[in-house]
């Protein structure tokens, strides 16, 4: 996932539209805080061994205060606009906000404290204000418009027309075109979905940190591999529970539970505790939350001139209309459906023949689809674990990338970490010119959100004619090393980082000259799932699984095993997603005013679907953090929307060769260099030659009827 949409651009400043609170912000001046001064250090990145939880606030008021002299002087200008005295203005105001909301925001989900939880709740009212008093500024938008309604006429280059027109539009979105209490009505609206959506995030990690698992009965723990095993010792440990055993609802910890533990009894509980975070009725409780979020939504759709909250959400993305994405997620929901079904009946005679007495449930799911995949393809996952050593998967998509692209990646160790797990690496072209810095951050701790992203701790511009290269972080959630054995993957969690350095790519790879950019949601996930496909190609992996205790490259038989169990749960898979998706767009598509039950929403949507019983739902409404806080509200689609783009930009590659440097430079120039400075279709258009074809990704699905 990339992070860029848990923040919005606005007027060249990064500020997360949050919480609420009255007071306005007052500059305080201190030489001590870092962020008031340059960056001394190697690449400019941040002074991370510097930073403390009492700079943040102080950063964040007195940046705001110098942003808002900035517009208010551009507001009260008399000039005639021109693009360089008024967007290029907005572009290049509030540098301190942008500063610390960069290094906040990222350390609020990699490395988060009660300290920054309490900045986050304090700070996020007056970013949302302040977020509203620029869009909503009557004289501002006016010269906007002004060049807007010129544009023609200006001589403008085209990423200039670009943001221009997007920068319109995003001023009109956001109420521009409101009058007196109705700017008054939006401004509440923003500031209470801002609390809100805090709150939502917050509730789920606190919910994800308490369960434990704990087990003391070694025969508890039949079944599971001797790595998994010594895991969960070294978090007992942790725990101070040592001798004992310790699972959580982290998905490095629990799915190879779910998949290897043969105590069903213990299955379930666990299982039963990842799909009830947030839903417990109590101080943690997502529910009320969840049904305030869709209602405020909703209304401030309505305000705003639009038909439902989705209707607004997708007037700027590639899908146009929620018909469109209804019309996708329903033509791969009935095969997909069929599929799942298929795989359910295959799972039960293994069940039935093992002499269990009981028909399979959702927490029994990875433990027969596993003992699947063992009998139907002579594939089993520890079997290839001790191929994919954490350092060997990320040399492996370094050498991925040198192979298209012709980039290094040359390590750096005197260099500020934003924490200690975090490894920095340099970035250069095959030339040697610099493109950036990448922090990878890969392993599972308490102060980290669940799950993986990309992000920045400084974007890519020009700024008075000369390049600021970018600096990206990739940040998962991986099991940690344990004694003297490495942290060594899954499958899913190879295509995880392959995924997550797509990201990384798309973002090193920038050529915008503004801090402005406009990419529409639907083709963010293109440059990261392309990416996923290179990770289990036969040539690909040759280059990186070799045995840790070895050093033996992968065998073909194990290759072959992989390749042949392509299609291995993917009726499960694809229909948890579109289940998710689904409940996304039927949740924001209601029309104010809404007023909903949000057990009652989710159980009568999913009877609607027809969803079996025995699959969940990838997210239950309570811990879907997309949609409530991480800016994937009626956009969970995207997955699939971009899995169209991916497949079909695959097989381009497939149909030259999988490093043609040919198809590797096109791929680049017209998707991922100029993401969010050209029209996202067009881009596609032009690297392949057409419109995108869904055929690609039914066929790679096992979807095809």
């Amino acid at each position: 996932m990339k992070n860029l949409l848990k923040i919005i651009f606005i007027c060249g400043i990064i500020s997360l539209i949050m919480a609420g609170c009255k007071n306005k912000p007052v500059a305080v001046s201190d030489k001590s805080n870092p962020f008031f001064s340059e960056y001394n250090t190697p690449f400019g990145v941040p002074t991370f061994d510097k930073i403390m939880a009492k700079h943040y606030m102080p950063a964040f008021i007195k940046g705001m205060a110098e942003g808002t002299e900035e517009i208010r002087s551009l507001s009260n200008s008399k000039s005639i606009p021109t693009f360089q005295n008024t967007i290029e203005a907005l572009d290049k105001s509030g540098e301190i906000l942008s500063k610390v909301s960069f290094v906040f925001f990222s350390q609020s989900s990699a490395n988060t404290n009660d300290s920054i939880q309490k900045t986050e709740v304090e700070v996020s009212p007056l970013l949302s204000a302040y977020h509203d008093e620029i869009l909503l500024d009557s004289a501002l938008f006016s010269r906007v418009k002004y060049l807007y309604d010129r544009k023609a006429k200006l001589s403008l280059t085209s990423e200039q027309e670009f943001l221009l027109k997007n920068l319109y539009k995003n001023f009109v979105r956001n109420g521009a075109l409101l009058k007196g209490a109705d700017k008054d009505t939006l401004k509440k609206l923003n500031e209470k979905i801002s609390v809100l959506s805090v709150k939502f995030g917050q509730n789920v990690l606190a919910e994800t940190n308490k369960f434990r698992l704990v087990i003391d009965n070694e025969a508890d723990l039949k079944g599971l591999p001797q790595n998994v095993i010594n895991g969960a010792a070294s978090l007992a440990k942790k725990d101070s529970l040592e001798g004992k055993w310790v699972f959580t609802t982290q998905k490095p910890s629990m799915l190879p539970f779910l998949t290897y533990d043969e105590n069903r009894g213990l299955r379930k509980k666990i299982y039963d505790a990842y799909l009830t975070r947030g839903n417990h009725n109590d101080n943690l409780d997502n529910k009320k939350v969840l049904e305030d979020l869709v209602a405020l939504r909703a209304k401030k759709a309505k305000l705003l001139g639009f038909k439902t909250h989705a209707d607004l959400s997708l007037d700027n993305r590639m899908a146009k209309t929620p018909a469109n994405v209804y019309a996708l997620l329903n033509q791969l929901w009935t095969p997909a459906l069929k599929v799942a079904g298929e795989e359910l009946k295959q799972m039960q005679t293994i069940a039935d023949r093992e002499g269990v007495k009981y028909k399979i449930e959702p927490s029994d799911w990875w433990y027969f689809a596993e003992k699947l995949r063992k009998e139907k393809y002579s594939l089993d996952d520890n079997e290839l674990r001790p191929y994919f050593k954490l350092d060997n998967v990320r040399e492996g998509a370094f050498s991925v990338a040198n192979k298209l692209y012709g980039i290094t990646f040359t390590p750096i160790t005197a260099i500020p970490l934003p924490h200690p797990d975090a490894k920095a690496f340099e970035v250069k072209e095959a030339d040697g010119r610099p493109l950036g810095v990448l922090y990878m951050d890969f392993f599972t701790r308490t102060s980290k959100v669940q799950g993986a992203w990309c992000g920045e701790y400084r974007d890519h511009k020009w700024l008075d004619g000369k390049e600021i290269n970018p600096v990206v972080t990739i940040v998962c959630n991986f099991n940690n090393p344990v004694n003297e054995v490495p942290s060594l993957l899954s499958i899913d969690d190879v295509r995880t980082l392959f995924h997550e350095f797509g990201h990384g790519l798309q973002s090193l790879f920038s050529i915008n000259k503004y801090s402005t950019t406009n990419t529409a949601q639907d083709i963010v996930e293109l440059p990261s799932q392309i990416m996923e496909h290179w990770a289990t190609e036969p040539e690909v992996l040759k280059i990186y699984a070799k045995n840790y205790k070895t050093g033996e490259i992968i065998p073909d038989s194990l290759i072959n095993k992989i390749k042949n169990s392509k299609f291995f749960n993917t009726g499960f898979d694809n229909v948890e997603l579109l289940a998710a998706s689904l409940l996304d767009m039927d949740y924001h598509t209601l029309e104010a005013p809404v007023n909903i039950d949000v057990e009652k929403f989710e159980k009568e949507h999913l009877q609607k679907m027809g969803l079996i019983k025995e699959i969940e739902p990838r997210y239950r409404s309570t811990y879907f953090l997309h949609i409530a806080s991480d800016g994937y509200d009626a956009g969970y689609y995207c997955y699939t929307w971009a899995a169209v783009l991916d497949n079909d930009a695959f097989a381009a590659f497939k149909e030259k060769g999988i490093f043609d440097k040919t198809t590797a430079e096109s791929f680049r120039k017209n998707i991922l260099a100029p993401m969010g400075i050209t029209d996202a279709e067009q881009s596609f258009i032009s690297f392949r030659g057409r419109k995108p074809d869904i055929e690609p990704l039914l066929k790679n699905r096992g979807l095809m009827n």
